[in-house]
């Protein structure tokens, strides 16, 4: 009897279980940079939550015990931000960044946390505030990023003017907008009294992953000492300086960008990540810490190596990374003996932010998979032996009917393999029809994967399929695969896209071919309005912070004249291709009913890319709206304001609600109709 009670609670909460909304979004509990102690004992962590009232996210400092038997404990407070948290070698203090000191103007500070009780006790007073730092080997010191320039000699107040003098090609960035005289430098500051000294300068490039040497009298960092660097220069190089200030050591020379320095546990070398050529796929490289000739440390890496680690071990030790593989994250080691490539972590899921901590044996990391956010994960320091010590969003995962992912491997039109996956509709019924929408990632150097994706989730709600897939362009397949759209921009890309939907529809007669719905942002919202101009299968299309046309905004756009690696040339010398390239060509040819999604802040892809596709869509008779987000960039999807996000995800909805499904009735979210 008892055991049928509880089959019966069982089934009853499966029952009880909803679709995923965009509302979700204000409940998710989001962790980030893990840090383990020097004892291995404890790790902290950043764990970020949305406060909806406030539109904003907040972050804290948490701490989790690695034996897994007590529950994480906040370490911060929860009415300020505190991020970065980094353990003093001698695990007795915490440091982590905050803008808890309202008088320095919101910028944030590194703020000192002893273990042992107390309150957080502020470190730093730079004026323009503290970015990463790192503690010396001793924990007597900081090295620090800060920004300076011109500017700080007097108050704003006494500037004649406001108006904005650009002398260099690049003035603007998505991220951070209109750029200003200020330039990121290396201080170094006392970890006792706070004061601290400005050890590198220059007004025309940047410096910055300082890095200390193991003795504790050097730092490596990196930058662009050309002076070409706001002229859109690719030489970034890895530099060293002695910590009290001097003259500069070249560690690299490569003609294009070297950068993720990282000094070997003995101080006799320093690894780093190189290119030799424009858009070549970073290698590993080991030089001389005092100079000389660098060596690839790898053999046959096909990879871009992200989070670059020196681990301790016998002789040198071994280098480790992070990097995307064929729709997963994960983890590698390069083994010293062979210099060959080795997988650390496995499996369909995305594995990132890992640290080792050798002496103990251990290696966290987060993880996540098509069905779960990020959780924090302990392992020995080989990748084995792993354990769970997070359990994040458990109480909403167990609200929540959650579909899978499964892996749909084709053929493109000219025999290349080509990744895609499909997520059946939520309640998925053997005999019934289902719409599905197309989605086509940024980039197109990027990947779709296995990963956490919460519109998709929300498409799988409302009782949709998705269809996604890894077009030629992407990462995760190699350099000549991520090579594969150079000249080609809706050529073999478009097809590989297209022979995707045609081989999820093959293999799953349930997809309702009349009720076909696409949509993408960025490099996606091109290959969006490239789709709709070029074939009238889809039903209705919605486009963000998408590409229309290159001729505008190749002059425009954050990164001047950025897409010369992805064509024959720059626009000057190839207008005509730039121009074939480009949806607004063919405007004319689209019947699909257009969404248009941007921001007014995008210096990525700017708000004209939106308005002239609107505009032409309109010109030719196409129904098509245009909505427009304040105060957002580019990354509006990703970090916009909570609200905002949450509300393009429901613009999306009421788009193939209507025209995707042929729900009449639906209804737009509550916005501003400025005019018809």
């Amino acid at each position: 009897m008892r055991v049928l009670i509880t089959l019966l609670l069982v089934t009853v909460a499966a029952f009880a279980k909803r679709g995923v909304t965009p509302e979700d979004y204000f409940a998710f509990e989001n962790i980030s940079d893990p840090h383990i102690s020097p004892s291995g004992r404890e790790v902290a962590y950043v764990l970020g939550t949305v406060d909806e009232k406030r539109n904003r996210r907040v972050t804290s400092v948490w701490l989790v015990a690695t034996d897994g038997q007590s529950a994480p404990r906040r370490l911060t407070a929860a009415a300020v931000d505190a991020t970065s948290p980094r353990w003093s070698p001698d695990g007795t203090k915490l440091a982590f960044l905050s803008t808890r000191n309202a008088e320095e103007g919101g910028r944030p500070q590194i703020f000192l946390l002893p273990m042992n009780g107390g309150e957080a006790l502020q470190l730093s007073h730079l004026k323009n505030g503290a970015g990463a730092f790192q503690w010396s080997p001793d924990g007597k010191r900081f090295v620090t990023l800060s920004r300076t320039g011109p500017g700080d000699a007097g108050p704003v107040a006494e500037r004649r003017s406001d108006v904005r003098h650009y002398s260099h090609i690049s003035y603007k960035f998505n991220d951070t907008g209109w750029f200003d005289d200020k330039r990121s430098h290396l201080w170094v500051l006392d970890a006792v009294s706070g004061t601290g000294k400005q050890i590198t300068e220059g007004e025309d490039w940047n410096d910055t992953d300082p890095q200390w040497s193991p003795d504790g009298l050097r730092i490596a960092f990196v930058s662009d000492r050309t002076g070409l660097e706001y002229e859109a220069g690719h030489n970034k190089d890895v530099w060293v300086i002695q910590a009290i200030g001097g003259g500069l050591q070249a560690i690299s020379n490569h003609l294009f960008d070297d950068t993720q320095p990282r000094w070997s546990p003995d101080g006799t070398q320093i690894a780093f990540t190189g290119e030799t050529r424009r858009r070549e796929l970073p290698k590993l490289y080991v030089a001389p810490a005092t100079g000389g000739d660098a060596k690839l440390a790898a053999d046959g890496l096909d990879l871009i190596p992200t989070a670059l680690a020196w681990v301790p071990g016998p002789g040198a030790g071994e280098l480790r990374f992070a990097s995307g593989v064929k729709g997963q994250d994960h983890v590698f080691r390069v083994d010293p003996a062979s210099r060959k490539v080795l997988p650390v972590t496995s499996g369909e899921r995305a594995v990132r932010a890992f640290e080792v901590n050798q002496k103990a044996g251990l290696m966290v990391y987060l993880a996540n998979d098509f069905r779960h956010l990020d959780d924090l994960y302990v392992a020995a320091a080989d990748g084995s032996k792993e354990r769970r010590l997070t359990h994040l969003n458990a109480r909403l995962w167990a609200e929540l009917d959650l579909a899978p992912v499964e892996r749909v491997r084709y053929k493109s039109t000219d025999g290349w393999d080509i990744d895609g996956f499909l997520v059946k509709p939520a309640g998925w019924e053997p005999g019934r029809k289902y719409p599905l929408v197309l989605s086509v990632h940024g980039g197109p150097a990027g990947q779709y994967g296995v990963d956490w994706n919460h519109e998709f989730q929300v498409y799988a709600a409302k009782g949709w399929a998705v269809f996604f897939c890894n077009p030629r362009g992407s990462t995760g397949y190699g350099e000549e695969f991520e090579r594969g759209i150079v000249n080609n921009w809706g050529g073999m890309d478009y097809a590989d896209v297209m022979a995707g939907v045609d081989a999820a529809v093959e293999r799953n007669p349930w997809i309702d071919t009349a009720q076909l719905g696409v949509t993408g942002g960025s490099y996606g919202g091109y290959m969006t309005n490239w789709i709709v101009s070029h074939n009238n299968r889809f039903k209705a299309a919605v486009t963000l912070r998408s590409v229309s046309n290159f001729i505008s905004d190749d002059g425009t756009r954050d990164g001047a004249y950025g897409h010369e690696d992805d064509f024959k040339g720059f626009l000057f010398d190839h207008f005509e291709q730039y121009w074939d390239a480009s949806p607004l060509k063919y405007a004319k040819n689209v019947k699909t009913p257009t969404l248009v999604l941007h921001s007014d802040n995008d210096f990525r892809v700017p708000l004209e890319q939106g308005e002239q596709w609107f505009r032409a869509l309109k010109h030719y008779g196409v129904t098509t709206e245009l909505v427009i987000f304040p105060r957002e960039n580019h990354n509006l999807t990703r970090t916009g304001e909570p609200r905002h996000l949450v509300e393009s995800l429901n613009w999306q909805l009421y788009w193939f609600m209507k025209y995707m499904v042929g729900d009449t009735g639906a209804t737009p979210p509550d916005a501003l109709l400025l005019t018809k």
